[in-house]
C-alpha cells in the first residue's frame, strides 16, 4: 500500500493530465496520483486575480502527495501574473503553466486564453515577468493558431517570440480554437486534429520541450507521439478512463514496480477520504471524480450506482466506499485509454 503513496519525486513532463475546470481539483489529483506516482498534474485554470485577492488557503491547497502538481494561470498582465507565479511557488508547486489556449467567451472577456495568440509580445512579457519571479519552470499552454491565424508560420512566429524571452516548454494542443461561433466544448472537437505542426515545431526547435495535447486516446497512442517529442498531455480520456494510467509509470517511465489494483487505489484514498471528511469537506467532490475506475470492468454499473447512492447520503463514511467496491475486477491491466 505504501508504494502508490510515495512521492513521485522529480518533474518529468513526458505525461501529464490536463488542466480542466471542474475536473482537476486537488480531489481529484490526489485520486489519480495513487494511480500513478510519476505523470505530471496539473490544477484547475486559476486566474490571477483569484490568486493575488481570494481565499488562497482553498483556492491552492493541495497534499504532498500530488507531488510533481503544476499550477495553470490564467491572465495577461505581467505584474500580476509574476506576483501570482511568486505566491504559487512559495506554496510548493513544481511549475507554473500560462493559460494561452482557452477558447471561451467568458476567458475572452477577461482577456487571457486562446485571444493571447493575437498579442505575442503580451504573452512574452507575462513570461519573463514570472521566469523572473520564481525558480520553478514556466510553461505555456497554447493552440496550433486561433480563427483564420493558423499557419504554421504564425505559430512559429509566436513559440520564436515567447522563447527568447525564457520560455522553454510549450504544451500545444493541436487544434486551431475558433473565438467566435464555437463553444468550449466544440473548439475540442470540430477543428481538425494537425499533429504534424505540434511535430514539425520540434523539428524546427530542436531546443525547446514540445509536448502535444488533443485526442490523445491511450497510453500507446501517447508513446508514438513520445518518439519524438518530449511530452504528451491526456485530458478528458483521463478523466473519463482514470485507470488506464495505472500501466503510465512502466510505459512511459520505465518504473519496475507493479500496477496497482483497483482496489488497493481505493484503500489508499479511503483514508484521505476520511481525514477530509473531519475537515469539512463535502462528500460529493470527494467522490465524483471516483466514477469511471471501474469503466469497462464487471460490475462499473454497479459501482456508479453505489457512488450516486453514496452521493444522496449525509454521513457516508470511508467504510461506505471500500464497501461499494464492485468484487474481483482488481486487475491492473484495464482499458489502456487514459
Amino acid at each position: 500500500m505504501a508504494s502508490i503513496r510515495e512521492s513521485a519525486g522529480s518533474h518529468d513532463p513526458r505525461l501529464s493530465v490536463a488542466p480542466m475546470m471542474q475536473r482537476t481539483d486537488r480531489f481529484c489529483r490526489y485520486f489519480l496520483r495513487l494511480i500513478t506516482r510519476r505523470t505530471l498534474l496539473y490544477t484547475e485554470m486559476l486566474t490571477s486575480a483569484a490568486v493575488l485577492h481570494g481565499d488562497r488557503d482553498r483556492l491552492l491547497a493541495f497534499d504532498d502527495v500530488e507531488h510533481p502538481v503544476a499550477i495553470q494561470l490564467g491572465g495577461s498582465d505581467p505584474e500580476e501574473m509574476a506576483a501570482a507565479a511568486r505566491i504559487a511557488a512559495a506554496r510548493g508547486y513544481d511549475e507554473v503553466n500560462m493559460n494561452v489556449g482557452c477558447p471561451s467567451s467568458r476567458v475572452r472577456a477577461g482577456r487571457f486564453g486562446a485571444c493571447l495568440m493575437a498579442e505575442p509580445q503580451r504573452v512574452a512579457d507575462c513570461v519573463a515577468a514570472m521566469i523572473d519571479a520564481v525558480d520553478i519552470p514556466v510553461t505555456i499552454k497554447t493552440r496550433i493558431g486561433i480563427d483564420h491565424q493558423d499557419s504554421y508560420e504564425a505559430l512559429a512566429a509566436f513559440v520564436h517570440g515567447v522563447a527568447e524571452r525564457g520560455c522553454k516548454t510549450f504544451i500545444v494542443h493541436a487544434r486551431k480554437a475558433w473565438l467566435n461561433g464555437l463553444s468550449p466544448r466544440q473548439n475540442r472537437e470540430v477543428p481538425p486534429l494537425r499533429y504534424e505542426l505540434v511535430h514539425r515545431l520540434k523539428q524546427d526547435f530542436p531546443g525547446l520541450r514540445i509536448v502535444v495535447n488533443g485526442g490523445i486516446a491511450d497510453l500507446d497512442q501517447a508513446c508514438r507521439h513520445l518518439a519524438c517529442l518530449d511530452g504528451v498531455m491526456i485530458g478528458r480520456a483521463a478523466y473519463r478512463d482514470p485507470f488506464g494510467l495505472a500501466r503510465a509509470d512502466g510505459a512511459i517511465f520505465g518504473e519496475h514496480r507493479p500496477a496497482p489494483t483497483r482496489r488497493a487505489v481505493l484503500e489508499a484514498y479511503a483514508p484521505y477520504f476520511a481525514r477530509e471528511r473531519a475537515q469539512g469537506a463535502r462528500l460529493v467532490p470527494l467522490i465524483r471524480h471516483l466514477s469511471g475506475l471501474y469503466l469497462g470492468q464487471p460490475g462499473a454499473r454497479a459501482w456508479r450506482r453505489a457512488l450516486s447512492a453514496l452521493a444522496a447520503t449525509r454521513d457516508a463514511d470511508e467504510r461506505d466506499l471500500l464497501r461499494a467496491i464492485p468484487g474481483p475486477a482488481d486487475e491492473t491491466t484495464g482499458a489502456a485509454a487514459a
